[in-house]
C-alpha cells in the first residue's frame, strides 16, 4: 500500500501513475470537500485537468485512514506546508514505515531540507527511513505517460532498493543514491537557477549568456551543498544536472515562468498571485542565500536574484553587476580541488 500525500500536480500525477501500474494507493486530500470533487469529477480539475485519476484509487481527508496498513508514504506538497502536514499525518505513522520526500525546495526560516525537517518532527522514524525523490520530473509529461528517470536517495542501500521497487514504474525509472542532502539541495536549488534562465530568456541575452549562467549556477549549488555535507558529482547527476536541464529548458516550468514575467517587468507579488502552482524558487532563493551567509559560501548568481526578487534592485541592475564581476579560476568554485590549476 502506497500513501500519497499532496494533491497538486506533482502528486497528483505520481498517484494516478501509480495506480494505472496496479499499485494499491491512497491519495490523502487537505479537506473532504477536495476529496469529495476528486472522487465525483474524476480528474483534479484545477491541477492536472483532462487526466482520469483510477477508480480505484481510495481518496480521503482522513489521515488515519489514509496510513492504516501503508508501507510507504509519498510526500508530495510545498515546502512550506510540509511542515505542517507531517504533523498532521504524524500520529498515523507506524515505526517501520518508509516516508519518502518528493518536495523540491527547503524550509524558509531555518534553511531545512524536507529530510531533515521529517527526521525533527518524527523523531520516533530511524533517519534511514526517510528518503527523498527528485530529478527531470515535469508532472505534465510524465502524467501523459512520457519516459523520464529520477534518483531516489536514502541512507540504507538495501530500504531505498525496497522503495524503489515499490515507485519505479514502466516509463519511470528510478536509479538510487545515498546522498540524501546532495538529492535533496539539488532538486531545491535547481529552481533558483530556473528564474535566472527565465530572466535570461525574457531579456533575450542569448544561448551563450544563458549557458554561461546556468554553469556558473551548478557551480553554486554544487559549493553550497558541499558545504553542508552533500558529494559534489550529486549535482552532476540527475537531482542536479539533469534537473536543472528539464526546468531551465521548459515552457512548463514554474519557475523559469517567474523569471521571464520579471524580465518583462512584473512585480513578483502579481506574478506569484496569477500562478496555481507554487514556484519554490522564490522562497527557495531567500533560504539559500541565509545558510549561505551562515556559511561563508559565494553565491553570486543567487545573491543577486535575491536581491531582484526582495531588494528591490531591477533586472537590468542585477545584469551589470554580475558582468562586472573579477574574472577567476573556473574550477576554484565547484567544491573539489583539481590538480589541473597546478
Amino acid at each position: 500500500m502506497i500513501t500519497v500525500v499532496g494533491t497538486g500536480t506533482w502528486g497528483t500525477t505520481l498517484a494516478v501513475q501509480l495506480a494505472r501500474a496496479d499499485r494499491s494507493v491512497r491519495w490523502l486530500a487537505r479537506t473532504e470537500g477536495e476529496a469529495a470533487q476528486l472522487r465525483q469529477s474524476g480528474e483534479n480539475e484545477r491541477f492536472l485537468p483532462g487526466t482520469e485519476i483510477p477508480p480505484d484509487i481510495c481518496i480521503t481527508s482522513d489521515p488515519h485512514e489514509a496510513l492504516e496498513g501503508s508501507n510507504l508514504t509519498l510526500l508530495v506538497v510545498p515546502s512550506e506546508a510540509m511542515r505542517r502536514n507531517v504533523r498532521w499525518i504524524a500520529p498515523g505513522i507506524a515505526t517501520d514505515s518508509i516516508l519518502v520526500s518528493a518536495t523540491k525546495g527547503l524550509e524558509t526560516d531555518a534553511g531545512k531540507t524536507m529530510s531533515a525537517l521529517i527526521r525533527e518532527e518524527l523523531p520516533v522514524l530511524a533517519p534511514s527511513r526517510v528518503l527523498a525523490l527528485s530529478g527531470p520530473n515535469l508532472a505534465r509529461e510524465i502524467a501523459r505517460g512520457q519516459p523520464a528517470a529520477a534518483v531516489l536517495a536514502g541512507t540504507d542501500t538495501a530500504l531505498t532498493r525496497q522503495a524503489r521497487e515499490m515507485l519505479m514504474l514502466p516509463r519511470f525509472r528510478i536509479y538510487t543514491s545515498t546522498d540524501v542532502f546532495g538529492v535533496e539541495l539539488g532538486g531545491a536549488l535547481k529552481n533558483v537557477m530556473a528564474i535566472v534562465a527565465g530572466i535570461c530568456d525574457g531579456l533575450q541575452l542569448g544561448d551563450n549568456a544563458k549557458a554561461a549562467l546556468l554553469t556558473r549556477g551548478v557551480a553554486e549549488m554544487t559549493r553550497l551543498g558541499v558545504a553542508m555535507g552533500a558529494q559534489p558529482l550529486t549535482f552532476a547527476g540527475l537531482a542536479g544536472l539533469g534537473d536543472l536541464m528539464a526546468t531551465c529548458a521548459s515552457r512548463q516550468s514554474r519557475n523559469r515562468h517567474v523569471g521571464e514575467q520579471l524580465a518583462q517587468g512584473k512585480p513578483l507579488d502579481t506574478i506569484l498571485s496569477s500562478m496555481t502552482n507554487v514556484a519554490e524558487g522564490v522562497p527557495t532563493t531567500r533560504a539559500a542565500v541565509r545558510l549561505a551567509r551562515q556559511l561563508d559560501v559565494e553565491l553570486p548568481i543567487t545573491e543577486l536574484l535575491h536581491e531582484v526578487l526582495f531588494g528591490g534592485i531591477t533586472v537590468a541592475q542585477a545584469t551589470v553587476e554580475l558582468l562586472e564581476r573579477a574574472p577567476r579560476d573556473e574550477l576554484d568554485s565547484f567544491g573539489f580541488e583539481s590538480s589541473a590549476r597546478h
